[in-house]
């Protein structure tokens, strides 16, 4: 069993890096590539690994933090929720957005995530509402982590350019860096776009933004 890999960043793609340890590659799927090793191919980094067998194929999942990796596999004990819809839920925010958002019952968040229709967000706060005391902090609040901008977005170039941006700033970038990134993606936008697919568009772009850099 595969509990973590520490190497370097060899290549990216859309849904995974390829992480360079001692020679050997791994490729590792992650929620969002770019952001990963501040999106520098070449930085050292270390993953938090789980490990999904299937009949046709072995694969790795990468996380940043035990936090992700935790509620990774907390996600997956939800029917209904498979490797791929996890990650993609993983990609909308840190581990205590969408803990927080699972524990305020807010639906409106949670149907908003890649994959997760109005069945599998109740499945959600039923299944894991009582597990999630590990994310608690703030949550008192209302508006914790900006919960509403993201609830209040529409299925609109707009609204999926809302909550990709809410998202860049849950992983830790700026205001000034996700504007920027939103100059480069937002033209090409053709209003059917998930907020999941405009996230990964936007990391792309500051990932190339960094190279000229």
């Amino acid at each position: 069993m595969i509990d973590f890999l520490r190497g370097t960043v060899a290549h990216r793609e859309t849904e995974y890096v390829v992480l360079d340890v001692r020679g050997v590659g791994y490729r590792v799927f992650c929620a969002n590539p770019y952001a990963v090793g501040a999106g520098k191919d070449g930085a050292e980094v270390t993953l938090y690994i789980h490990y999904h067998v299937r009949e046709d194929a072995h694969l790795l999942f990468g996380f940043s933090s035990r936090e992700e990796q935790s509620l990774f596999r907390l996600l997956l004990d939800v029917n209904g929720i498979g490797p791929k819809v996890a990650i993609g839920v993983l990609a909308g925010g840190r581990p205590e957005v969408i803990a927080a958002a699972i524990r305020q019952e807010n639906l409106s968040f949670l149907t908003k995530l890649p994959g997760i229709g109005k069945k599998t967000a109740q499945r959600m706060v039923l299944d894991l509402k009582d597990k999630l005391g590990a994310w608690t902090s703030g949550e008192e609040d209302g508006s914790v982590f900006g919960l509403p901008e993201i609830a209040a977005a529409g299925p609109t170039a707009s609204g999926a350019w809302a909550e990709a941006k809410a998202a860049l700033l849950a992983l830790g970038y700026t205001e000034a860096e996700a504007d920027r990134a939103g100059q480069t993606v937002k033209p090409k936008l053709k209003g059917d776009e998930t907020a999941d697919a405009v996230t990964k568009l936007a990391l792309q772009a500051l990932f190339q933004q960094s190279l000229m850099k």
